[in-house]
Order: structure tokens, then C-alpha cells, then sequence
């Protein structure tokens, strides 16, 4: 049977010279076309072989020309329509790496437009009409939020960190214990970033176990400062021992050497009522002495992707002074998100205003209400094709927060009969919107913890078309 659909694909040219595919060429262009024509192809190859007895019928369906056509059409205009685009995350993970982490508040989207639309205050003073500076739109509001003397923003974390050690241990040491050389996404590590900025990595203590002595027998004359990075994206368990923040600034006083932490995702507000516990907030970090801090905006903060840092201000004050931060600044579009995203805890609004908090805090019975709802509503199409449950399940929050750290949730589990998981998880993903969801087990799951009451629809209208 495979053989013969095998023998079914056309030929490039027998589709391409078509007076369908010659209309094709005529509304994009020949070159075009046929990057579409072998793309589906392609796919249409690779799905017979690996497809089940059970799935060849329909892939004999989809080899006939008409339905070729419909895809290449499909495709032609995807590849045409923008490449960053909304879509519908039925995955349950918060802040999604891949689906762009933290959604902005309607108040930040809001500023975020004005600023683009019109000219602003972005290095202007308006009280004395002369050059002010674009730091100064947030830099209160950190300090309220924090604690601390001063604050500065950056394009990410990374960069914060890359900062911090160019401006303050440039050719010198920098101690940090063995169990904290964390890598980050995209594959970067923190020795790679130090290495970067020109600080060279002193290591101490065993994966497991770091003592306040190790830190101690590695400082001498050409010392930077000493680094703390928070295992915000996994943790070491059992037989364990670590230098907490107050006992490092302690020796930090006694060295005269600046103490740093890098929080990685760092909150604001303490979750811990929402059962999301052992995760330190930004205030608690400075409130134990911590010369600077830097955390990420764009994962539990709910803002948009910046790297914030907070502390004293003789050493925000060397960062703001070194060449690097004209290289790391950030634009008016970030600024003008995140200073409305901090202005929700000032107000005591982050839950009800923030996408991420609230999806978060979001009452688990409403979830159970959505995953009924979207049951219903997809049990009035097609059913032969689909068997649909609604489920009790966990996720998880994403952005390397909380690692050991599930969430209670409802999903909405689906097992296809007669169309292959496979082709439908695709089918989806090139739906307008497009949508991801989880895969698990030959079974197919919409976590209703982040879908929007106004994506359920979406979601049915997309199975309808693809059924």
C-alpha cells in the first residue's frame, strides 16, 4: 500500500505546469511556487513513511490534486504572512520560552503604542526642557518596589550579568560556588558569559556542598567580587550544603569585595499563598545586603524581556559610567511596558491586571468550567473521529521557575481515531491562529490554564475546518 502512494506523489513539473499551477505562478511567483510544490511534497513523503496501516486512506485522500493544491496554497501564503504571530498556547506552561514568555498587560500594550505613535519623554526632561536621562522612567519604581538605592535596565539578563562583571571584576576573579554554573536557555552558561566579560571564573566547593571557608581560602589580591546565581531552573537535592546570601555579604564587608547575586527569574511579589514556595522575591535579596541584584522581565515579573539590576547606587552608578551599557540599552518600547507593568504592583493590581500572575492565581474550579465548556462544544462535530475527556493534571510554570514545582490544572484530553496525531498536532499549528498543544502518550491535551475564554471558540472553528 505504501508503494502505491509512493507511486501516487506527482511530479514537480506535472504540478507546476498545471493551469492551476500556472495560475500559482501568475499570484506569487515561479521560484516560489516551486519551493512550495517540493515542500509538500516533501512532507506528503515523510508522513507515508512513518504513517500506520490505519492512516494510508487518508493520506491517499490528501495526494489527490485538489487537496495538494490547498496545502501549497496554504503554505505559499504562511511563508508570505508575517513570521512572528500570535497564537493559541494550549500547552499550560505560564511563561513559554518558544511562545515568547510572559504576555504584557493591557495597560503596558497600551504604552507601548503611544510611544510608538507619537514622540516622547524618553531622554528629556519636561520640567527644565533639557537632555534627562531614559533610565530615570522606571528608576524610582524600582527602587520603591525593591528596596533598593538604584536601579538600571538592560535588554536581558544575560546582558545584566555580562555588565556587572566587565564594569566590576575585569581581569580579575570572580568566586562562585561549583553547584551554581547554571546554563540558561539557547545553551548559555554562566562561565561562557564571564568569560565574556573578561572575568575569569574561580570555582569553589563540590556540585553539592559549598562552605563559607571555601569562599574564604580563594580570596586574594586580585579578587572582583563574589558572584551568587540563584538555581532558579533546577534545584540540588539531598545529601546538600550551601553558602546562603547573608553569610556571603558578611564576608563580603569583611574583604571589602561587592557582593552580587543573579536571581534569574526574579519575582516581585511573594507567591507563596498560591502554594509557590522557597522561591526568594527581589526585596528579600536586597534586604540581606546584596550589593546588586539582576533578574529577568519578561518570566515571573510579567513585563516585557529586559534585565533588571538593583542595588547600591556607587555600583549602579560604575554601570551606568561603562561604555557596554549604550551597547545593552534598552528602547523606548520596553521602557514605556515596563514601567506600566510595575505600576500594577505599586498598585497592588499585579494579579488582577498581569496575564502571568493572573493565570497563575487563577481559581482552578473556573479552569474545570472552560475545559467542560471547550468538551461540549468540540463533542457537536465530528465525533467518530475523536474520543474527548476532561481531566485533573499538573503543569508547570515555565521560564525555569519553581522547577520542582507542579500546578494543578484541567485538560481537555483528546484521542483521534481515524486522522493521525501527528498530522492533526500539524494541522493545528498551521491553523490561523496557530495552535500547540501538549503530546503525551498517543494522546493529545489543551491545558485550559492558558487558554483565553475567547480562544475556546478558535479552537473548535479550527477542528471543525480541519474534520
Amino acid at each position: 500500500m505504501k508503494k502505491e502512494l509512493f507511486k501516487k506523489i506527482p511530479a514537480v513539473n506535472d504540478l507546476l505546469e498545471s493551469e492551476k499551477g500556472k495560475e500559482l505562478v501568475e499570484t506569487y511567483n515561479h521560484s516560489l511556487v516551486l519551493k512550495g510544490i517540493r515542500n509538500v511534497l516533501d512532507r506528503k513523503r515523510k508522513m507515508i513513511s512513518k504513517a500506520d496501516e490505519k492512516n494510508l486512506k487518508e493520506l491517499s485522500l490528501s495526494l489527490e490534486h485538489t487537496n495538494l493544491y490547498k496545502e501549497i496554497e496554504e503554505y505559499l501564503m504562511d511563508y508570505l504572512a508575517p513570521s512572528l504571530q500570535e497564537v493559541i498556547n494550549a500547552t499550560g506552561t505560564i511563561v513559554h520560552t518558544n511562545l515568547g514568555r510572559s504576555l504584557l498587560s493591557k495597560e503596558a500594550v497600551d504604552s507601548l503604542v503611544k510611544v510608538a505613535k507619537n514622540y516622547s519623554t524618553l531622554e528629556i526632561d519636561k520640567r527644565t526642557g533639557e537632555r534627562g536621562s531614559r533610565y530615570n522612567n522606571v528608576k524610582d519604581l524600582l527602587i520603591d518596589l525593591s528596596g533598593a538605592e538604584d536601579g538600571l535596565v538592560v535588554n536581558n539578563n544575560a546582558a545584566a550579568v555580562l555588565l556587572i562583571l566587565d564594569t566590576l571584576a575585569k581581569n580579575k576573579e570572580v568566586i562562585l560556588a561549583r553547584g551554581e554554573m547554571v546554563e540558561v536557555g539557547g545553551s548559555f552558561r554562566i562561565p561562557e558569559v564571564m568569560e565574556k566579560s573578561g572575568a575569569h571564573l574561580v570555582e569553589v566547593g563540590a556540585t553539592n556542598k559549598v562552605y563559607i571557608e571555601d569562599y574564604e581560602r580563594k580570596i586574594n589580591e586580585n579578587t572582583g567580587l563574589l558572584l551568587k546565581v540563584h538555581t532558579s531552573n533546577y534545584r540540588v537535592m539531598g545529601f546538600t550544603e550551601e553558602v546562603n546570601l547573608k553569610e556571603l555579604v558578611e564576608l563580603g564587608k569583611k574583604t571589602n569585595l561587592p557582593v552580587v547575586e543573579d536571581l534569574g527569574s526574579g519575582i516581585i511579589e511573594d507567591l507563596s499563598d498560591l502554594g509557590l514556595k522557597d522561591e526568594p522575591t527581589v526585596k528579600d535579596k536586597v534586604d540581606q545586603g546584596a550589593d546588586l541584584v539582576s533578574f529577568s522581565g519578561d518570566k515571573l515579573l510579567g513585563g516585557p524581556q529586559a534585565g533588571i539590576i538593583v542595588g547600591k547606587k556607587r555600583f549602579i552608578e560604575k554601570l551606568k559610567q561603562n561604555p557596554l551599557t549604550r551597547a545593552l540599552r534598552v528602547d523606548k518600547f520596553t521602557l514605556a511596558s515596563l514601567e506600566a507593568t510595575l505600576k500594577a504592583y505599586i498598585k497592588n493590581e499585579a494579579r488582577e491586571k498581569l496575564p502571568t500572575l493572573k493565570m497563575l492565581s487563577q481559581n482552578i474550579d473556573i479552569i474545570k468550567e472552560k475545559a467542560l465548556s471547550l468538551k461540549e462544544k468540540l463533542e457537536t462535530l465530528e465525533k467518530e473521529n475523536l474520543n474527548i475527556k476532561v481531566e485533573k493534571d499538573s503543569t508547570k510554570i515555565g521560564g525555569g521557575a519553581f522547577p520542582l514545582q507542579d500546578i494543578p490544572t484541567y485538560v481537555v484530553k483528546i484521542e483521534t481515531n481515524n486522522i493521525e496525531l501527528n498530522e492533526l498536532s500539524y494541522k493545528l499549528r498551521m491553523n490561523k491562529p496557530p495552535i500547540f498543544t501538549r503530546l503525551y502518550n498517543d494522546n493529545m491535551f489543551f491545558d485550559l490554564r492558558t487558554i483565553k475564554d475567547e480562544e475556546i471558540e478558535q479552537i473548535v472553528l479550527a477542528f471543525k475546518n480541519i474534520l
